[in-house]
């Protein structure tokens, strides 16, 4: 399985196999016919108080990816979640879309992680 990460802002490639923007607003200044998404999948995004706590604080990174996991597994991430499995399945690549200027703390680097640790 191999899972990408892009951000929004970086051009769409024929290899990135299904883009899955997983964060809880559309990219500021991206064009949704530019931007390849083959699905916007909302429930997978960090809810929007802890997205603003953590604010990209690199010290704040573990705690983060905790309690981004607790919600992911607290029932409201569900129905995504499941969309996301059977992509898995279907494909054999896919690449999580992202909006976060830092491209090594956020929500879809603790994505993928879990996802490859087998926690799907």
């Amino acid at each position: 399985m191999d899972i990408r990460l892009k951000r929004a802002y970086a051009e769409p490639s024929t290899s990135d196999g299904p883009r899955l923007l997983v964060d809880r607003i559309w990219p500021r200044g991206v064009a949704k016919e530019d931007a390849d998404i083959a699905h916007w999948l909302k429930g997978l995004a960090p809810s929007t108080e802890l997205r603003k706590w953590f604010g990209h604080d690199p010290e704040k990174w573990p705690e983060f990816r905790e309690r981004y996991l607790e919600e992911l597994t607290s029932g409201d991430a569900s129905e995504d979640l499941e969309a996301l499995k059977k992509l898995l399945e279907q494909h054999d690549r896919i690449t999580l879309v992202f909006a976060a200027k830092d491209t090594e703390h956020n929500n879809a680097v603790a994505l993928r992680d879990y996802i490859l640790n087998d926690q799907l």
